[in-house]
């Protein structure tokens, strides 16, 4: 009776008993634990790698650029100080336009080399294990934006049609294809002004067409910041769309 008794108390003890399964969790939660420590070591190499691959860029690009804004500066001082400001009025305000370009174009790029050097030093801690994971995040986005500021001043430099520096204004029109055209001209409304809204500006539909069935007929655009024009003067023609059934749309 006595081993009666016993062997149920045995088996609701090892039932109850939390060792196994303790054991068991255990070993999840640690094989978690390396799991996500192996993805963030990954992810700290790759962040590593595209940091040191933003700072190359910048640190081959910046010098040169910033070397020839400061001379065109110099250049630019130097024009105005030869001849009367008063004798051309329109020719003194471009010159003075152009100056003041040059000399924001150098502050921009001082700042970004200042911002390049930066990131490149919390990689180099980084290396040295002295550093978290936030603040290589924290290098990255700085490296994004220097390589922002380089891809508008590198853009800015292949503007040079008369035009290129101003605003613009952007029609649409559907073609003949029905509602899918109607609805693809839509799509490319949205597109236009997203696209304008992720620059940090402001498009404005000062005209537009409904179409009856869906979609639009007709749209125009105003987008009133810098090198709009330029930006989209490749856009100009036909737009097509590839496939022709609306779950594709």
């Amino acid at each position: 009776m006595a081993k009666m008794a016993a062997d149920p108390f045995s088996v609701r003890t090892e039932a109850t008993c939390s060792s196994s399964p303790l054991n068991l969790r255990t070993h999840n939660n640690q094989h978690t634990d390396d799991k996500n420590r192996f993805y963030k070591e990954l992810g700290t190499f790759a962040l590593r790698r595209k940091i040191e691959d933003l700072v190359l860029r910048a640190e081959m690009l910046a010098p040169t650029a910033l070397e020839f804004e400061e001379a065109r500066r110099l250049k630019q001082e130097e024009i105005i100080r030869e001849y009367d400001l008063w004798h051309d009025v329109a020719k003194s305000n471009e010159d003075l336009v152009q100056l003041a370009e040059s000399a924001k174009a150098v502050d921009a790029l001082k700042d970004l080399r200042y911002k390049a050097e930066e990131a490149k030093l919390i990689t180099e801690l980084a290396g040295m294990d002295s550093i978290n994971y936030d603040f290589l995040k924290q290098a990255y986005t700085a490296c994004v934006s220097v390589n922002k500021t380089l891809d508008k001043y590198e853009m800015s430099k292949l503007l040079r049609e008369p035009y290129d520096m101003e605003g613009a204004c952007v029609t649409i029109e559907s073609g003949n294809e029905g509602i899918y055209s109607k609805i693809w001209a839509e799509k490319l409304t949205r597109m236009y002004i997203k696209w304008a809204e992720k620059q940090g500006h402001k498009a404005r539909i000062v005209e537009k067409q409904d179409s009856e069935s869906g979609g639009i007929k007709y749209v125009m655009i105003e987008l009133e910041f810098k090198s709009a024009y330029g930006y989209l003067s490749g856009e100009r023609g036909i737009h097509c769309m590839n496939g022709s059934s609306e779950r594709k749309l």
